[in-house]
């Protein structure tokens, strides 16, 4: 991929640097083929990052793992003269055995079957010149099609590949910095860029080129609804629908895994927008570090109207240090009436959005996992189109009001 444009070391996210680490070290690619796969300028830049983050012994310029490839010898035996020649009398048998087998069948697929070679397969044929010696003249004979028409479809195939290559470049710029964002939000993108294309068209050119995005599934509990606090009910779930920010905010932890040990990351959520309007990570879930991220939403409140929090049943939202700043803010506090992860869904799915769509590195520590979750909310918040927003990002939304 070409690179249009000078980047800077910022240009690249963390869980960018440490998805590429990974795949060199795991043997997918070299550190060479990454860089001139994903369009990462500068000859070591991808060596600087696998000294930095790798988990491998990187000081020599290569790992101290070798490579899966096993090189085969390409030294050969001598031959006398008549030994060659009796192979190559062998190989030309059985070259004309080959063709008279595959014409054989070609007759029986047409006959048996009604399978023929379509006009547009034969010009792809054709182009692909199987045969040195063979002419176009010659071969537009042989396969029944006009050089005209193979002339014009040689060109509307040089204005399609022309414009697939731009998406593809549009693509892997865009997957720089969302590496799990969907196909129909990079149609979206792709046509504010002026790059027409259609949906099931996109698909095929993402799959072809190993682009789609696979399913990630996990589940750790960090819910705990047994204990003696008080749960309040649920305010929401009457059908109460917010029409405009900060009317009704969502909140939720989430486990978040790194090398060294365990990390927490909370949630704040306003459900019109979908922003995230306060995050805190932190090695625990006790309460005094998970209304962290509820005290920041707090701060960057704008209005005063009527709020309703709405969480789960865990102990840290019953908690009386929690429910103080509730009373301290005049917030309604709603919570879910059962063990059902659906009444609290919009929250999960942001959850999900993060963890699947940008934070899929295991980070080293806690202070790596705080970077790259700011980095994520960011991306998330600015530059991913949501589609229940009809495509607009949350801060766009947001910023209406």
């Amino acid at each position: 991929m070409k690179s249009i444009g000078k980047r800077t070391q910022k240009d690249y996210s963390l869980a960018f640097k440490l998805a590429v680490v990974e795949q060199v070290e795991k043997g997918e690619m070299t550190y060479k083929q990454a860089q001139e796969r994903y369009g990462i300028q500068g000859r070591s830049t991808v060596l600087v990052w696998l000294r930095k983050h790798g988990q491998l012994n990187w000081t020599t310029g290569q790992s101290e793992i070798k490579s899966k490839g096993i090189v085969m010898s390409q030294s050969s035996s001598s031959q006398t003269p008549e030994q060659r020649i009796k192979e190559l009398e062998q190989q030309l048998e059985d070259t004309q055995l080959k063709a008279d087998f595959f014409e054989a069948v070609v007759k029986v697929m047409d006959r048996d079957f009604g399978v023929h070679l379509s006009k547009k397969r034969k010009a792809e044929l054709l182009r692909k010149k199987p045969l040195s010696k063979l002419t176009v003249t010659k071969a537009c004979l042989f396969i029944g099609i006009s050089r005209q028409a193979y002339y014009k479809r040689c060109e509307a195939e040089k204005v399609r590949t022309a414009h697939e290559a731009n998406v593809l470049i549009t693509v892997k710029r865009e997957r720089l910095t969302q590496p799990r964002i969907g196909t129909r939000k990079l149609k979206y993108i792709l046509s504010k860029k002026c790059l027409t294309i259609g949906r099931d068209h996109l698909f095929t050119l993402l799959k072809a080129n190993r682009l789609l995005v696979p399913t990630l599934r996990a589940y750790h509990r960090t819910t705990n609804s047994h204990h003696r606090f008080h749960c309040h009910p649920n305010i929401i779930k009457s059908g109460y629908v917010p029409e405009r920010p900060e009317q009704l905010w969502v909140a939720d932890i989430t486990y978040l895994p790194t090398r060294q040990g365990e990390a927490y990351l909370s949630l704040v959520t306003d459900a019109y927008s979908r922003k995230i309007v306060g995050y805190h990570v932190d090695d625990n879930m006790k309460t005094h570090t998970i209304k962290q991220a509820f005290i920041r939403a707090l701060k960057r409140r704008k209005t005063w109207q009527p709020l309703i929090h709405h969480s789960d049943r865990g102990v840290q939202y019953c908690s009386a240090e929690y429910q103080k700043l509730h009373q301290q803010h005049g917030v309604n506090c709603s919570m879910t009436d059962g063990y059902d992860c659906y009444q609290n869904a919009l929250a999960e799915r942001i959850n999900g959005i993060l963890k699947s769509e940008y934070l899929l590195i295991k980070p080293a520590n806690l202070t790596e996992a705080r970077k790259m979750v700011e980095e994520s909310v960011k991306i998330y918040n600015e530059y991913r189109p949501h589609t229940a927003l009809k495509y607009k990002t949350p801060d766009e939304v947001h910023r209406a009001f």
